[in-house]
């Protein structure tokens, strides 16, 4: 029976980082510094660019991982 509810509460976990990420991706652009930060490469010739947003992504870790370590202290694990 334990299998079950560890399979559900993965579940219900993986739906909700989807959530989180499909929220990142609707407001991406409407946060001025994202995609923006020193660090960033960015590439523009024509119509063609690619982005390496390397500075944003550390800053997105950095953030992510306090947020994931204050809530599994919070939780007492």
């Amino acid at each position: 029976m334990g299998g079950m509810e560890n399979l559900g509460k993965i579940l219900i976990i993986t739906g909700a980082v989807i959530a989180v990420m499909g929220l990142i991706f609707l407001f991406w652009n409407k946060v001025p510094f994202l995609g923006k930060l020193p660090g960033d490469i960015f590439f523009h010739r024509g119509s063609f660019q690619i982005i390496f947003p390397v500075a944003t992504f550390l800053l997105i870790s950095l953030v992510l991982t306090v947020i994931i370590n204050l809530v599994i202290w919070f939780s007492g694990r």
